[in-house]
């Protein structure tokens, strides 16, 4: 006999569980380690975009009354503006929002002026952190081309396999192509980098 299907009063809400690394040979292993999750969801991409698939994924997988789990606020969102953007949708939508790093928690019901100030603080350090980097990185490459001994990053893909992604994506009639970057193990912005190459 099929159980009968949860109502708005009687659902209690799933648990949610969302994990990012910034590239393929990085691992997740150590983000919400041990914590009871209802289903999970994992991407390999840069923080820097929203448009990442998992974390679409997520988005629509959570409904009123669950909540989603992240370890820190960067692995949510790299710029104070997605990670606003992001927990107002979701706590507008009756999805809690909360951050094991942080121990900081956003609830649909209740309005903390308190883990909003740390929302705005944590969320700018780490866009400052990471501006900081960026620069860090602007000022050693300018520094290598000065001296003659800067190369450029080496290619993720070998040219017959750049050739093999772009015969893929023709193929496919330009669909699916977050499956086709994990295929190749790139993010979606080298894989349309590629993909922009004549």
């Amino acid at each position: 006999m099929k159980p009968p299907e949860a109502t708005a009063s009687t659902y209690r809400g799933q648990r949610v569980g969302y994990l990012r690394v910034s590239s393929t040979d990085q691992t997740t292993a150590r983000q919400l380690d041990g914590m009871a999750l209802d289903a999970t969801f994992e991407d390999k991409v840069s923080g820097a975009t929203a448009d990442r698939p998992q974390l679409q994924a997520a988005l629509k997988h959570c409904r009123k009354g669950d909540t989603l789990v992240v370890h820190s606020m960067d692995r949510l969102a790299r710029n104070l503006t997605d990670l606003k953007g992001i927990i107002e949708s979701l706590t507008g939508r009756g999805v809690t929002v909360e951050f094991i790093k942080e121990r900081q928690t956003f609830r649909p019901d209740q309005e903390d002026p308190m883990a909003t100030l740390m929302l705005h603080l944590l969320g700018a350090v780490a866009q400052f952190e990471r501006d900081l980097i960026k620069d860090r990185q602007r000022e050693g490459i300018a520094i290598a081309k000065a001296k003659g001994v800067y190369k450029g990053r080496a290619p993720k893909l070998s040219p017959e396999k750049a050739q093999e992604l772009r015969a893929k994506d023709v193929a496919n009639g330009g669909r699916g192509r977050a499956g086709l970057a994990r295929e190749f193990g790139i993010s979606r912005e080298t894989l349309y980098q590629y993909l922009s190459v004549a």
